[in-house]
């Protein structure tokens, strides 16, 4: 079995956890090779193993996601949700076959009418969510059409757009919904507005949605996941699902459910610990 590693925080390499992992995967049979970009993937790999935390885990999808090629998250950092396994739990599960594939949905965006601020490394895809943010001190006025349907302006300091996965990232801060992984829908959610009567919207994953906005400054913020750039206020931002999902694995023993328990401490009350 042919098994690629994605370590973005190199300190990491010499880790005993790690090591150890890399011995018992060794020791089954496995070949391992590290990556760097999307070109280092070698045909017949089985798995990307993501060493990390969510940070890392969502810079490997850029690195893995249309390659067909499943991912696997490796605790390493602090919260853990999208890489959510112990180092001492992989290697026995890969080899055995003990996990399942979840289909994560993918986001594609464009930006037109504005020139793009480090565009040459413009990769047009997001599996948490896409966002644009206020650069400056003032308030954003932002128009938004799903499907054709404009609705009323959010005035705030950015917006969301979320899938599923991204439901518990920046979207949960914003106040949006928390959505299973499986569920097939998209969350509109503004970030810090400045109406009392606005709510975040939950569309089907299938909806265009577009963007555009205005501000007395000059310029805004546009980010993929965890990567930013800067825009023009006349870009118009259209959002859609992607042609392709992100294969990731989960292991038998896991659970959405059990994550936001353990993760994000969901349901903590002193009524619920069985005394």
């Amino acid at each position: 079995m042919l098994f690629a590693f994605y370590i973005k925080n190199k300190a990491l390499s010499d880790n005993p956890r790690l090591l150890f992992l890399r011995k018992n995967l060794e020791e089954a049979g496995c070949v391992l090779y590290d990556i760097e970009s999307r070109g280092d993937l070698r045909q017949g790999t089985e798995a990307v193993i993501s060493v990390g935390g969510d940070g890392t885990f969502l810079s490997a999808s850029k690195r893995v996601a249309d390659s067909g090629i499943p991912i696997i998250g490796v605790n390493m950092g602090r919260l853990g949700f999208l890489s959510e396994n112990k180092p001492e739990d992989v290697a026995e599960a890969l080899v055995k076959g003990e996990y399942r594939l979840e289909n994560r949905t993918m986001l594609s965006a464009s930006i037109s009418g504005t020139d793009v601020d480090g565009k040459i490394d413009f990769w047009p895809y997001a599996l948490n969510e896409v966002t644009v943010h206020r650069s400056g001190a003032a308030v954003l006025g932002i128009s938004v059409c799903v499907d054709g349907e404009e609705l009323p302006t959010y005035w705030a300091d950015g917006l969301i757009v979320a899938t599923s996965s991204g439901s518990t990232a920046y979207s949960l801060s914003a106040g949006g919904p928390i959505c299973t992984p499986d569920s097939k829908v998209l969350i509109i959610a503004p970030i810090a507005p400045h109406n009392l009567n606005v709510r975040p919207l939950v569309v089907p994953e299938t909806a265009e949605i577009e963007i555009s906005i205005r501000s007395r400054d000059a310029s805004a913020i546009f980010t993929m996941d965890n990567r930013t750039m800067t825009i023009g206020i006349s870009a118009r931002i259209r959002v859609s699902m992607a042609q392709f999902s992100l294969k990731r694995i989960r292991l038998s023993r896991s659970s959405f459910v059990k994550a936001l328990v353990s993760k994000l401490f969901w349901g903590e009350d002193i009524r619920n610990n069985g005394d």
